[in-house]
């Protein structure tokens, strides 16, 4: 691979950016502002001499390696890695990368969390709603509960019954306390994702999208309950749901999806 001073290359991976490395101070790069499945690199010292390298590990969990030397004008400013990538595989892997086992995941490879998402999204059919909002033309709604390896994975639900385009500012999964006694602080404890699949910041009028969350394995202690809730960008039609430690608990495995 090529770089030069005065341009910069781009490299458009298939997954987001989980890691950069690089090997030496002869080249600057990061994930392009806005993208996160791209790289941007070049050349920090002018006409730098000898070779050099770089790693990038995506969040599906593939490990890609460059050799990097120095060009005036490089062959390529815009690589995908479909092109980079040898056309011949080894089994399901390119030769050019290899598999890692990222830490949020725990035992679990990227690309075997993500094959669970894709067999929940496409075929848990039998959605009975767990729990649910339903107010000003948005319905939120839980369809499943389901665990593999030390993870969970939550199915969910928005449908827009309104003309009117539904934004998602930001969606939060917590657990807090089931009754607050007056003037007391509210204890509520954040569980984050570690993993998404196809969710979406914007659901048009009259359309419906359903997204799966991972996360790492956890229960909800007594007195306390996991509350779901949804806001809308520059609006008012939040939701909230109340998820029970009865269905946490009953979290079924993805091979009993049907």
């Amino acid at each position: 691979m090529e770089v030069t001073y005065d341009k910069t290359v781009h490299l458009i991976f298939p997954s987001g950016i989980a890691y950069i490395d690089l090997g030496s101070p002869n080249i600057i790069a990061g994930k392009a502002e806005g993208a996160e499945n791209v790289v941007r690199v070049k050349a920090a010292i002018k006409d730098f001499v000898g070779e050099t390298n770089f790693s990038v590990i995506t969040d599906e969990g593939s490990f890609y390696s460059f050799i990097v030397n120095y060009s005036d004008n490089p062959e390529k400013l815009n690589i995908e890695m479909k092109d980079f990538l040898h056309a011949e595989r080894i089994g399901n892997q390119h030769e050019n990368s290899m598999e890692v086992h990222l830490s949020d995941l725990g035992d679990e490879s990227p690309q075997t969390v993500r094959m669970a998402m894709e067999k929940i999204y496409e075929t848990n059919r039998k959605r009975r709603k767990l729990a649910e909002s339903n107010q000003f033309g948005i319905e939120f709604s839980l369809h499943g509960i389901f665990c593999h390896n030390g993870l969970l994975f939550f199915h969910t639900d928005i449908k827009n019954t309104s003309d009117i385009p539904f934004d998602t500012d930001f969606l939060v999964f917590k657990i807090v306390d089931k009754k607050v006694v007056k003037r007391t602080a509210i204890q509520e404890t954040i569980i984050e994702p570690v993993r998404t699949y196809n969710y979406l910041t914007s659901i048009k009028g009259k359309e419906s999208e359903s997204t799966v969350f991972a996360f790492k394995k956890f229960t909800i202690p007594d007195k306390k309950q996991l509350v779901v809730e949804l806001f809308e960008k520059n609006g008012g039609r939040h939701q909230r749901f109340v998820i029970k430690n009865g269905d946490l608990v009953k979290a079924r495995t993805i091979g009993k999806i049907k």
